[in-house]
């Protein structure tokens, strides 16, 4: 009796049949992606890949350079031209702190003081791309010359004094010095430090540093564990875009400095274009480019940033 009062089972709903979608629409990605992997491979991967084979070669302009697979030119370069890489990486990492100390305060104010006057600082800030990288380097040629106002202001507080016994500058000449390059380099990539850090600290809240004083916070105190440790990813991207190009620059040190301001980067133009020794000017761009690797890596996960590698 109870079977026959059952009621009947309720049919069971097709199951959905999952479509792929068509070859062409799953294929769309990487066709988008396509003229960038070929600008990299083009312009990027081949030349690597070229200048790795040069740097494997033995021979002469005159007899013709032919790969023999010579490891050794990199340990004989190393071996040489170390002093230049170590003043290179000195410099690039001064600058890049002067970059960073001149820099934090005006993407501060920039961020949160400027008002309706931030476009206009945010103009100032990127004019100077707007002028060549050679001629802006030029001008500092006028301002840091022997008798100009600059020399004459450092020269009565005695500032050169004290820069001349730490080796920055010699008497009281300022060019043909390291000061001179750094200062250019300072100048040159100090855009690159500002702009990222800039845009950190925009995206700030100004709401915590509202939170932070409601909390009996200082503005040191608020700025040291707030404001800073949120901008960190700005200072982080600054750090890299000024120390990386400032490391293997040469046109600050081949018209600010002297042949004891050497950089890395005025052996290999001149291991290219002068002495035509094309195996180990390529052997020295690419142990720069693996020590600027390896510092790059070890900064980022130093500074808690390992998302960005």
């Amino acid at each position: 009796m109870s079977a026959a009062t059952q009621a009947p089972p309720e049919p069971t709903a097709p199951a959905l049949e999952v479509r792929k979608p068509p070859t062409r629409k799953r294929l769309v990605p990487y066709w988008l992606l396509l003229p960038g992997i070929l600008w990299l491979l083009v312009f990027f991967a081949a030349p690597l890949v070229y200048q790795a084979s040069t740097s494997l070669q033995t021979g002469s302009l005159e007899e013709g350079f032919k790969v023999t697979w010579h490891i050794a030119t990199y340990w004989d370069a190393l071996g040489e031209y170390w002093p230049q890489f170590v003043r290179s990486v000195a410099f690039a990492a001064i600058a890049t702190l002067l970059c960073l100390v001149l820099g934090y305060p005006l993407a501060y104010l920039i961020a949160f003081k400027a008002g309706r006057w931030r476009n206009v600082v945010m103009i100032l800030v990127i004019a100077p791309f707007f002028t060549s990288f050679l001629i802006r380097t030029l001008a500092w040629k006028t301002i840091l010359a022997d008798g100009g106002p600059v020399v004459g202001v450092l020269n009565s507080l005695h500032i050169l004094d004290v820069t001349s016994a730490i080796g920055l500058t010699e008497g009281t000449r300022v060019l043909a010095t390291p000061l001179a390059v750094v200062c250019g380099l300072t100048y040159n990539f100090l855009p690159f430090m500002i702009l990222p850090l800039y845009t950190c600290l925009e995206r700030i809240d100004p709401r915590l540093h509202e939170a932070a004083g409601d909390l009996y916070a200082k503005p040191a105190t608020t700025f040291r564990r707030v404001t800073f440790p949120l901008s960190m990813p700005g200072v982080v991207a600054g750090t890299l875009l000024t120390f990386i190009p400032a490391a293997g620059d040469y046109i600050n040190a081949e018209l600010l400095g002297s042949t004891d301001q050497k950089m890395i980067g005025n052996v290999i133009q001149s291991q290219f274009l002068r002495v035509l020794d094309y195996p180990t000017a390529a052997a020295l761009s690419f142990i720069l480019m693996a020590a600027i690797l390896a510092m790059v890596t070890i900064y980022i996960r130093k500074s808690g940033t390992e998302d960005l590698v």
